[in-house]
């Protein structure tokens, strides 16, 4: 008996392959004909990962692996907010969520923001897996240009209004930037602020990069700015500070 070849959901083939996984495998092949790759793709830091996450590891004891709280260990999400303090944001354990990675955070962010065929705005260039999150939580991006002529700066007011229909429902923001490395300044940050104020939107701050700032500048982290608590989400991960990526 012939059985018709199994097809997959219409989400898997819509699905963007990432652009750097995709290039991955050909890197790999010409370094094994000797040829030398500079990599400029994949956000693995070049510092060593903290010896004492490994020996964390080493002296694990316990006889069960149990289930953990859904919102994460109230003693991890007690430190994390511990963290946050030192950078002068305000949050308490109950308000942190512990994922299993920060793309799970960013899929998390958006599908208790946004529903089905909401907008997002994003400034252009972004983190290409930014394309994929989106697809998964059903929703559009809208890109808000930006150049190299001025340092991939933020777009105007007027510019981010012209990009504003019914459909949207949050402002996506990086800063430090992946992949430009604008660090938003305060009166950059404060427009966002602005515009989710005036038009009720989220902002979702994907602050990975926060300790990542050269050249005396500031990161400003969106929990700087007044009265943006109830629409302001931090996604935040330990793969970048302390290398440790996997």
């Amino acid at each position: 008996m012939l059985y018709n070849r199994m097809r997959v959901s219409n989400r898997a083939i819509v699905m963007p392959e990432s652009p750097i996984r995709k290039l991955t495998p050909y890197a790999d092949e010409a370094k094994r004909r000797g040829i030398e790759i500079y990599h400029l793709n994949i956000g693995q830091p070049d510092i060593h990962t903290p010896k004492s996450i490994f020996d964390a590891i080493r002296n694990f004891s316990s006889d069960v692996l149990p289930y953990g709280p859904s919102q994460g260990l109230l003693d991890l999400r007690t430190t994390i907010a511990e963290y946050f303090e030192r950078f002068s944001i305000q949050v308490s354990p109950d308000e942190i969520f512990i994922t299993t990675g920060g793309s799970e955070a960013i899929v998390f962010a958006l599908m208790v923001t946004c529903d089905v065929g909401d907008e997002i705005l994003i400034p252009e260039p972004f983190y290409t897996n930014y394309n994929g999150f989106a697809e998964m939580a059903g929703v559009t991006i809208i890109p808000l240009s930006t150049t190299v002529l001025d340092g991939f700066r933020y777009p105007t007011g007027q510019e981010i209004e012209a990009k504003i229909t019914k459909r949207t429902k949050a402002i996506l923001v990086c800063s430090p930037n992946n992949p430009t490395g604008t660090v938003y300044t305060r009166e950059e940050m404060e427009r966002i602020g602005s515009m989710a104020r005036k038009y009720n939107l989220y902002i979702l701050s994907d602050e990975v990069y926060r300790e990542f700032t050269f050249d005396g500048k500031t990161h400003i982290s969106v929990f700087h700015l007044p009265d943006l608590e109830d629409r302001a989400i931090i996604m935040d991960s330990i793969s970048k500070r302390f290398s440790a990526c996997g």
